[in-house]
Parts: C-alpha cells; structure tokens; sequence
C-alpha cells in the first residue's frame, strides 16, 4: 500500500467517524500542488453533502480529526474547501529507512498474471530502421515494467517471413543479384535482401509485369515449391543473422520467437471453421470475407482468390496458439497507430469465432509514428533512417561530445568506448521513450545527446556523480562515515532534515506509484519523466549543500546514504527503460 492509499483509508475512517457515510469513493486525494504547503490534498466538496457544512467547516473539521487520531500527520491548511494534509518529518524518516533496507523497493507483489507483449514484429525484406527502434525500445520497456509490476511476462516477436513483400526481394535478387551475398558483398544481410526490395519497386516502374511474377512466386512459395522454398529459406537466413547483430546492440531481447510461415496455415483452418460456421462466406471467385459492416467497419477479405492468405489470416492463427499455449491473461501488441484497424477487426474475428475471452484480453498499444525534421520515411524509395546507422552516428557523437567535455580524461580507450556505447545508446533510448507512446514523435539526434537537460545523459551523468560523491565519502576520513550500527546513522535525525531533504525522500517514496501507474498505462515516459525530475532533484541539492565537507559525521553519513538511495532508484528507473548508468564518467 503506499502513501496516498494509506492517507485515504485514514481520511475515509474520519468520514465515517464524522459524518456516517462509509463511501470511499467520495475521498479524492491527491498530491499536493507545489504553490501550496502540504504533502496530500483532499478534495471536500463530494462530503459536503454528508457534513451539511460549508467547504472551509468540512475541511477544518475533518483537518482536525486526521491530527488527533493519526499520529504520523504534523498538521493541515485549508484552501477554498481543498484540505492540504502535512506528514511529519519523522514519518519520512521512516519511509526512507524502509526504502534503504528494501532491496526489491519499486517491485510490486506478484500478481499470478500471464502477459504476453508482442514488439518488433520485422518484415524480412528490409533492414530495421528508426521506426523499428521506437516500437522495439517501447515494447521491451513496457514488457520490464509490467514484470516489475508482479506479473509474469513473456516477450514475444512475430517475424513477418512470408508474403508478397517478401517475393518482391526475392526475385528482385533472383533477376539482378548475380549471386551477391552478404560475403561477398561485405553488407549485413538484412541490408542485402533490403537493397533488391528497393531494386524490385524501381525496377517495377519500368516493367509492370514484375508484379505479376512475384505473385505468381508466392503462389509456388505456398505450394512448397523446392526451388523457391530454398531461396525463401536462404534469403530470410541472411535476415535473421543481421536482425540478431541489431538486436543485441540495442539490448533487446525475446522470450518467444514466432514466425509467420509456421502460423498461417493455423489461421487458414481457423478461416474454414468460420466458413462451417457461418460467420465467414465465400464470394464467386473463391475468396473468403467476413461482413462487419453491422459493427461500423466493412467487410474483410481472409483468404484470396487464389487460396493465399493475407496478414489477418496469419494473425488469427498465431493469436490461437499463443493463448491455447501459454494461457494468456493479457495480449499486448506494440504496433503502429496506423495498424488500428487491424486490430479492431482481430478482435472482432475472434469474438465471432467464439474466442470471446481472448478478444477481451488483447490490447493494442498503438504509437506514433517517428517522423524527422524533412519529414516521413518510406522504405520502398530507401528514404528510411537505418537502425544500424543511426545507432552508430549516436556512439560517435556521443563520444565526440564527451571528449569535448572532458568526460573521458584518464580513461583507458576501452573506458572511453565503452562510455560511448553507454551514452550514445542512453540517449537514443531516453529521447525515444520520454515521449508519449501513442504522440507522432519528431526525432533530431542532435537534441538527444546533451549533458544538460531532460536526457538521458544528464540523468546518466548525474548517476556517475553520486557514485564519485560516494567513493569519495567511503574513504574520506580513514572510513568516518560508516555511521550504520545506529538508526540515526540510517535515516538521519528527522528534526535535522534540510526542506530539499524531505523533497528527496518524498520524490523517492514515489517511485513504487510511478512503476505502477507505468504500467497501467503502458508508458514509459512516465518512468522517463520520473527519472529526470530525480535527478534534477538531486543536482539542486547537491549544488546547494555540501556532503563530503559536512563536519557533522553523522549529518554527513545521512547525506551519502541518501545519495545512495538516489543512485540506486536512478539505476532502477533507467534499467526499466534499457538504459545503462555508468558509475564512472
């Protein structure tokens, strides 16, 4: 339970008490704005009712009962029928001792929750690219978050490995490759097979028959044609291996692999039962469609004339066997808002074909798009930000600009390039994910790595200053701050406490609410929000107030413990968003 639930249970007992009414829903609490002096405010005006007192009278009196009957309260203030509740200091040292002797602060209990959160999701015709690295970075962030909240989570990747994109590349390469391969040609493989599908819509300008081809290949591809089997399988091999190389850089990582060439067949029979059933028909020229035109969409085409499958047939199969297999309890799937459709229609599809619980349990966290400064991507003209390269101009910026800061003074080149690695990545990530999942996001690298502001460097740089403060602070003195065989040396005496003091461990208190309200959400950004206002919480107090110089060793030894805490809530906050913190910078 935190603290706002424990405030509110204490301000429904006094309305209860005062007034007779047992109503939890009538106590509102929230935290108190920052112009005014108060830890948690209550909202008087849904009790007025009950009182039959005026706002201010209401608030007074019920101000008044919460003093006298709960010792942790110091005092309140009313404000036009809004009750401002004060806790005291001594609450808060306790708080913080809790929080220091809490290896597992921030992790929520377990909630006997299955959740599965799809990401990524590549089609294997093309290399990653910025728009792949939002929805990666998003997905393996709200997945951490989710298992932190107590719920067991798996991570899961469906690879888009067949269809008539992924022909497209194939004959494209079959026409004009000559026998290139990642070998020989020294490129990636996910760059290769992504250079012929630019190959293929360039040259389709010129010979529209090429469409034709492809579709004809993908036709033999389903019917398990040797020759074009053995090139599928050799192409979207080259795909896999540079995939892999990508995913690794960025740190991210799957607990379920999928394919949709194992799936649509699955979908397919699915497709057939709802023709048995009656929920799908079958037009003159073979192709199968579902009518939803009765719940405001229109109707949807599941199989094609020719017998092959389209995306929603694939879906429908892998969303059977991941709830049949893992009984699921949540489905979450981390696709662009574009996609919006074709999840109300999955949904919809299953509902129809009895999967009603399924249906229910599938949620599509639908994103923005990442647009630059000249303006949208599009990978069939091989206008797209490649993920590599882009992951690549961040590292070296990132250690040009630290050089130029003298962040890398007497450090060994592994140092160096390891730091690099660390900011560089850091601030990609905390650009990408401090931002609303579901705005269209602008992306300019160069706002990203700065050691000032809302960044991740700044938060990374902030980490590896308290762990400086903290070395520092151990062997200072021959050891004069090891103060912790004794309570006050723990928490500090609640009386001594600074206002910045009390403003730390309130902010740190926070942070079990903020994990929670992340993942209720399925944001991120909010942890990322958090995070900063940390560190920049911090920095103040660091800037006004001495630690290492502190005479008092006991006040001193507070100080660094408090540093400690931050440090490690830090180190929390940015590890649920992928991001590393060095303790050396």
């Amino acid at each position: 339970m935190n603290i706002e639930q424990k405030i509110s249970l204490a301000a429904a007992g006094a309305v209860e008490k005062l007034y007779g009414v047992a109503d939890t829903a009538l106590v509102q609490i929230a935290k108190t704005r920052k112009e005014f002096t108060g830890d948690y405010t209550l909202v008087v005006f849904p009790l007025l009712k009950a009182s039959r007192k005026s706002p201010d009278a209401t608030a007074n009196e019920i101000g008044e009962y919460l003093v006298a009957h709960n010792p942790e309260i110091e005092g309140f203030n009313v404000i036009k029928g809004f009750l401002n509740i004060s806790l005291r200091p001594s609450f808060w040292a306790a708080r913080f001792g809790e929080i220091a002797d809490d290896p597992d602060f921030g992790r929520g209990a377990p909630t006997g929750r299955t959740v599965m959160v799809e990401y990524s999701s590549p089609n294997t015709n093309k290399p990653l690219h910025l728009g792949h690295i939002r929805n990666n970075l998003l997905g393996w962030s709200v997945a951490e978050i989710l298992r932190e909240c107590g719920n067991d989570v798996l991570k899961a990747n469906l690879v888009n490995d067949r269809g008539i994109h992924i022909c497209k590349s194939m004959l494209a390469w079959q026409l004009f490759g000559n026998g290139e391969t990642p070998e020989s040609s020294g490129m990636k493989g996910d760059h290769l097979v992504g250079k012929y599908y630019v190959r293929f819509n360039d040259e389709l300008k010129k010979d529209e028959s090429l469409l034709e081809q492809a579709q004809e290949m993908l036709r033999k591809w389903e019917a398990h044609d040797p020759e074009i089997y053995a090139l599928w399988e050799r192409m979207n091999g080259w795909v896999y291996d540079g995939f892999e190389a990508t995913y690794q850089r960025l740190g991210v990582d799957f607990d379920r692999m999928y394919y949709e060439s194992q799936t649509y067949l699955l979908g397919k029979a699915l497709v057939e039962d709802g023709l048995a059933k009656g929920v799908f028909y079958r037009r003159d020229d073979g192709s199968v469609w579902c009518d939803l035109t009765a719940d405001g969409l229109d109707e949807k085409l599941l199989l094609r004339s020719d017998g092959t499958s389209v995306y929603m047939t694939q879906d429908l199969g892998t969303a059977y066997r991941r709830f049949e297999d893992e009984q699921l309890d949540g489905l979450i799937y981390v696709v662009g808002n574009e996609q919006n459709y074709h999840f109300q229609v999955l949904k919809l599809l299953l509902a129809r074909l009895g999967y009603t619980s399924w249906s229910d349990a599938i949620y599509h966290l639908s994103y923005g798009m990442v647009e630059l400064p000249e303006g949208k991507m599009k990978s069939r003209e091989g206008t797209v930000v490649d993920a590599d390269d882009l992951v690549e101009g961040m590292v070296e910026t990132a250690r040009e600009m630290s050089q130029e800061l003298g962040k890398l003074d007497g450090l060994s080149a592994d140092e160096s390039a390891a730091i690099a690695e660390t900011v560089g990545l850091g601030a990609l990530k905390y650009f990408i994910l401090k931002v609303d999942p579901r705005k269209t996001m602008l992306f300019d690298p160069r706002e990203s790595i700065d050691f000032n502001g809302n960044t991740g460097p700044f938060i990374q740089y902030t980490h590896a200053r308290i762990c400086s403060v903290l070395r520092k602070g151990r062997n200072a003195d021959g050891g004069g701050n090891d103060h912790s065989d004794t309570d006050y040396a723990k928490v500090g005496a609640p009386e001594s406490y600074l206002p910045e003091e009390l403003e730390i461990i309130k902010l740190l208190s926070d942070y079990p609410a903020v994990v929670q309200a992340a993942g209720q959400s399925y944001s991120p950004a909010l942890v990322a929000s958090y995070a900063y206002d940390l560190a920049k919480l911090y920095n103040s107090y660091y800037h006004d107030h001495s630690i290492l110089r502190e005479e008092d060793s006991a006040v001193r030894a507070f100080r660094l413990r408090l540093s400690e805490q931050v440090a490690g809530v830090i180190k929390k906050a940015m590890r649920l968003l992928g991001i590393t913190v060095p303790e050396r910078m």
